[in-house]
């Protein structure tokens, strides 16, 4: 069926050329949400899905764009959806974050999510935004280059996405409940999945896997795409090199790796040459976690490459999993990482910083009268040391209707409380945070620097921060404290790699520059889901421009209400 929606997105992709003029078209797609039941790892339960698929339906379209994308709730929770990595030019009431731009849709309500694909092509992801339902409901956005633009590496004979994920056999909305009433860390996954499908496993041998069917010689062009809620992942397909051409729907100059590492929320497009011949060969997904303390989901997903002409029970050449704490494997990748910065796709990284923010990210504990279990007390997490508290109407809303009470803008630019932040935590041993709904005010056009260092308190683990409205560079990284008068020496400013998801790496950090050239409310947060339910978030609060193009349009008339 993916092949099939492929080629009819070509077809009529090329009917569209007449006039030839014509750069760009309007889709419409409807999203029903529904309840479904589905059966993995020999266990049974109703999910919420879309359209009755897990994962999603694809979004195929093409730079230049507009999507007009109706979402009908048909299921008993409120629901509303992230077009991840979709920059949103002054479109922040379609960006989906319930509670930051938008009040969510309630069960039996629908709403119609329209934005223009501007400057972007490539591979993009979209998820429920709103309780951890995007553990089931979620899939790929496609976007091709616009017509007659061709791709800055070889063309493939063909493609295929590629979803990871995690599968619960409990309902996750219980998972995540019962944690919060204990105060204590959520029960790990059950399994991995890979487009839906885990392979075999122990105590279900007989669980299906999926199957990526190949011709020998030809390349394919792979959509990797991490949509698991809380762990980092590792892919790797036995006896394959792959070629990296673009990350989070951005070009970079070409490597060849034998494993990729890709965090929830980001995507990796990766070039397999089917250069074997014939047989059967394994793929596997597995966890990264380089902070041994901390629990993961420790099965690993499998799927199968099979050559055209190979016996359907040939053996299968198999492959061993990275260890989950195969950070040297991890570093690898990510320094391999440059933005492509040619003439046509240049790295335009802002240069001279008019706003610089230090961000501590981690975790803590805050008193809790009815978390027995903890001690009294709940795990928390935060971003220099507030944790954020969710609002009941939409900062978006609040912000354009100058509606009190709902935020204030007074979210630190350095941590409150300088410590040693890579230690076990602030002297005397206080792992308390503070409590709001805190956004920081930027100018339209701002060149802004943020410096997003990990922390140690309780347990020093990666952090994967997604921006939403912007691309960023990621100009630097290192471990241990920043150092803002030598770090600094180290920057790539010529060719860092763009993106919109980036992993704060355990006991270290990470920096990024952007241009604030995206009036709206936007939000910064963990894509660890844990680590967002915790608090670990907080918002940009971008001023309009004074150009006529540079405000935020006005809100549509179907916007939800809380």
């Amino acid at each position: 069926m993916e092949n099939l929606a492929i080629r009819v997105f070509m077809i009529l992709l090329f009917a569209s050329l007449a006039p030839a003029a014509v750069q760009s078209r309007t889709t419409a797609y409807q999203f029903n949400v529904v309840m479904r039941y589905k059966t993995r790892l020999c266990s049974t339960k109703p999910i919420v899905t879309v359209n009755g698929k897990f994962p999603g339906p694809t979004i195929y379209a093409r730079e230049d764009d507009t999507l007009l994308i109706t979402v009908v709730n048909g299921a008993s929770y409120n629901m509303s959806m992230h077009w991840h990595g979709i920059r949103q030019l002054r479109t922040g009431w379609a960006d989906g974050p319930a509670y930051i731009t938008q009040c969510p849709i309630q069960p039996g309500q629908k709403y119609v999510y329209k934005f223009t694909i501007t400057g972007q092509r490539g591979t993009l992801l979209w998820h429920a935004h709103i309780l951890w339902l995007r553990a089931t409901v979620h899939g790929a956005i496609v976007i091709y280059p616009r017509l007659g633009v061709p791709y800055p590496f070889p063309r493939p004979d063909n493609e295929r996405v590629l979803i990871f994920g995690e599968w619960w056999k409990s309902d996750i909305e219980d998972v995540i409940d019962d944690s919060l009433k204990a105060g204590l860390p959520p029960n790990v996954s059950d399994g991995h999945t890979i487009n839906g499908l885990s392979g075999p496993v122990p105590n279900c041998p007989g669980a299906g896997g999926y199957t990526l069917n190949v011709s020998p010689g030809k390349s394919y062009l792979l959509r990797l795409i991490n949509a698991a809620l809380n762990e980092e992942l590792f892919f790797k397909i036995a006896g394959h090199q792959m070629t990296v051409v673009e990350v989070d729907a951005v070009y970079v100059k070409p490597f060849t790796t034998d494993t990729v590492v890709i965090s929830p929320g980001q995507t990796t497009n990766v070039i397999l040459t089917a250069d074997q011949g014939s047989g059967k060969y394994m793929v596997v997904v597995s966890p990264f976690e380089d902070a041994r303390i901390i629990a993961v989901d420790n099965r690993t997903a499998t799927a199968t490459v099979h050559y055209a002409g190979t016996d359907a029970d040939s053996p299968t050449t198999v492959t061993i999993p990275p260890p989950r704490d195969a950070t040297p494997l991890a570093v690898s990748f990510i320094n391999s990482l440059r933005s492509l910065n040619s003439d046509t796709y240049p790295a335009k990284v802002p240069i001279e910083i008019d706003h610089f923010l230090l961000i501590t990210v981690g975790v803590g504990r805050n008193p809790c009268s009815t978390c027995v279990p903890n001690n009294r007390t709940r795990f928390v997490a935060s971003m220099n040391n507030v944790t954020f508290t969710m609002p009941t109407t939409a900062l978006l809303q609040a912000h354009y209707y100058n509606i009190p009470g709902v935020f204030t803008e007074d979210f630190p630019a350095n941590p409150p409380h300088p410590f040693n932040y890579t230690s076990s935590g602030p002297a005397g041993g206080n792992l308390a945070t503070e409590t709001g709904t805190k956004v920081y005010r930027l100018p339209y056009n701002a060149n802004v620097e943020v410096v997003l260092q990990g922390t140690g308190t309780l347990a020093a683990e990666t952090h994967p921060l997604h921006l939403h409205g912007f691309n960023f560079f990621a100009v630097g990284r290192g471990y241990g404290n920043f150092d803002r008068n030598t770090d600094p020496e180290r920057y790539n400013l010529v060719d860092p790699i763009e993106r919109n998801t980036i992993g704060v790496p355990s006991g270290g950090w990470v920096a990024i520059r952007f241009r604030a050239d995206n009036p709206g409310v936007w939000f910064l947060h963990c894509h660890l889901e844990v680590h967002t339910t915790w608090g670990l978030k907080m918002a940009f609060l971008v001023e309009n421009g004074p150009g006529p193009n540079e405000s935020i349009i006005p809100p549509p008339r179907d916007l939800p209400k809380c």
